[in-house]
Parts: C-alpha cells; sequence; structure tokens
C-alpha cells in the first residue's frame, strides 16, 4: 500500500518553518542567496579543448 504525499500539508509545514526563524536567519539566508545569484550572473563558461602532452 502506497501513501500519496500530502502536498498542501508540506507546503504549510514549510511555511510554518520559515516563520519561526528569526529576522536575523532570515537576512543572512536571503543576502547569501543574493551573493550567490551575482556570482552566477558574473559567470562565463568557457571550453578549452584537452591538449596532452
Amino acid at each position: 500500500m502506497k501513501k500519496t504525499p500530502d502536498f498542501n500539508k508540506a507546503e504549510l509545514d514549510y511555511l510554518k518553518e520559515g516563520l519561526k526563524r528569526t529576522y536575523k536567519e532570515r537576512f543572512e539566508e536571503a543576502t547569501r542567496l543574493y551573493k550567490i545569484q551575482q556570482t552566477l550572473n558574473k559567470a562565463t563558461i568557457s571550453h578549452r579543448t584537452f591538449i596532452a602532452k
């Protein structure tokens, strides 16, 4: 017997967990995500062929 996931309950639990965090914790998390976003926006993808010596 398989249980079906209850997405509504999971979403509410996730939101309640987020509300338990302090403003400082929320700010630090948002800052971390912003810094990652800035780094990824500046990133360039380059491809170099492998040269065996």
